[in-house]
């Protein structure tokens, strides 16, 4: 585990799951909702926050979790972040096993947060805990991506 997470979610299941099942894969949407919590944004996770997973024939699962935050950038200020969260899962966590990694990328109207968030030098981690599902996000040392 890393120390030091940029933001961390707390996701919330948001109703029923819906669900295809094809002869060529298989997709799932899962809408969920939740809450932030760091020193670079505190807020909610609008409820219209949704993360599909693509299973292709191969077996190979893609997720795309897409959501909206509403809060209070480090100024105080109110602001909104939208992230895009993707990950593949190989074989070790296709049932779920954690924790999972992804690669976010993150769009806000804050002034204080776009020149840093804009720079698409970040890695997601999601973990269970006692308290349920947390997305944690991390800068990337320049040492990590060499």
């Amino acid at each position: 585990m890393k120390a030091n997470p940029i933001l961390n979610i707390k996701i919330d299941m948001d109703g029923p799951s819906v669900q295809l099942k094809a002869e060529n894969g298989e997709v799932v949407m899962i809408p969920f909702r939740g809450s932030v919590k760091s020193e670079l944004f505190t807020g909610i996770v609008e409820p219209c926050g949704v993360d599909t997973q693509v299973v292709n024939a191969a077996g190979v699962r893609h997720m795309s979790a897409r959501y909206m935050l509403t809060g209070k950038d480090k100024e105080g200020q109110d602001a909104h972040i939208y992230i895009e969260n993707n990950g593949w899962f190989d074989e070790r966590n296709q049932e779920g096993m954690m924790p999972f990694h992804t690669v976010p990328t993150f769009y806000t109207d804050s002034k204080a947060l776009a020149p840093y968030l804009h720079r698409n030098q970040f890695e997601g981690e999601g973990r269970m805990e006692e308290d349920g599902l947390h997305i944690y996000f991390y800068e990337i040392e320049r040492g990590e991506i060499e």
